[in-house]
């Protein structure tokens, strides 16, 4: 089954298309080493709780918007080769985001219908 890792961010709004060309950059180097699918999503209903909500996650300020991510791959060994390229062989990219405040794992796939 399928292997997944997820990412949570803030990302300032004015950053929305900085980002976009981040992530497609890194999304084909990611098919390139072996992942199947990468998945950008920028927040657009993402409602604030009463405990804790997607915002407080990740500490949004209120000029940034929340990020959800994630990057298929066939199995976690795939994965794990793709994450030791990411390492050693890929840019560093110029991130319109702050990373200490990013949240993100690796999750087997429990149910894919």
């Amino acid at each position: 089954m399928a292997y997944i890792d997820g990412f949570v961010i803030a990302v300032p709004k004015a950053n929305r298309e900085r980002y976009r060309k981040m992530a497609a950059e890194a999304a084909k180097l990611f098919r390139e080493w072996g992942a199947t699918r990468v998945v950008e999503t920028w927040g657009d209903d993402v409602p604030e709780g009463e405990v804790t909500d997607f915002f407080r996650a990740v500490a949004a300020q209120p000029d940034e918007v929340v990020v959800f991510s994630w990057i298929e791959y066939p199995d976690k060994a795939t994965r794990d080769a793709v994450r030791k390229k990411m390492i050693e062989d890929m840019p560093v990219p110029d991130m319109p985001f702050d990373g200490k405040r990013m949240i993100y794992g690796g999750f087997e796939t429990l149910l894919d219908r």
